[in-house]
């Protein structure tokens, strides 16, 4: 759940689709986000799991994020949102990091323990390997952080070791460390029963 955001542009180029799940449409972030974002992203309880989500998180914030994932500085952004209403839940998104490309997620609180966050990360993971030629994909949680944790293993991530964090409201945390290789990856493919369809941004 981590979701590292660095300035810099990434190595490896990230194609940026709409994504369409079973429940879900992944698209970039835009203004009518604004009040649904801020709502559920002034949380402290989603804000400890992250690097650089400040608390409280207001209109400003929320204005702030979206212009910076347009012009990509976050790499590949979605919000998350469910298929059958449109509403905003969340966020995720491949983040480029000094160990390389990496996943991040977030969801609001009201839409914990539905199995979204799996869901999007799977997409994610697909749209990591099926676009880029990256050997392996990264992805960091909190060691306090177990429903984060289900979701990694359920992705087929493997345990690579601990480190360190510095998260904006929690200060320096201790974060375990998950690598998911393209071989594993395509033997896991059969995840997903309807596949992730990719759409023109």
């Amino acid at each position: 759940m981590v979701m590292e955001l660095i300035g810099e542009e990434p190595e490896t180029p990230i194609d940026c689709p709409v994504l369409v799940t079973d429940r879900l449409v992944m698209r970039p972030p835009h203004v009518d986000d604004l009040p649904d974002l801020a709502g559920l992203a002034n949380n402290r309880r989603v804000a400890e799991m992250l690097a650089r989500m400040p608390h409280p998180y207001g209109e400003a914030e929320a204005r702030a994020f979206i212009a910076a994932a347009a012009e990509r500085r976050f790499g590949c952004v979605h919000a998350l949102t469910l298929a059958d209403n449109g509403a905003f839940i969340g966020c995720a998104g491949l983040n480029p990091t000094d160990r390389g490309l990496e996943l991040g997620y977030w969801i609001g609180e009201p839409f914990w323990g539905h199995g979204y966050a799996t869901e999007a990360a799977q997409a994610l993971v697909d749209v990591a390997f099926r676009t880029t030629v990256i050997d392996a994909l990264n992805v960091s949680c909190r060691v306090i952080n177990p429903a984060s944790r289900r979701v990694i293993h359920k992705c087929g991530f493997q345990y690579a070791g601990q480190g360190m964090l510095n998260s904006i409201v929690a200060g320096q945390v201790p974060v375990e460390r998950y690598r998911l290789d393209r071989r594993t990856w395509i033997g896991l493919r059969a995840w997903s029963p309807g596949m992730t369809r990719l759409m023109s941004a």
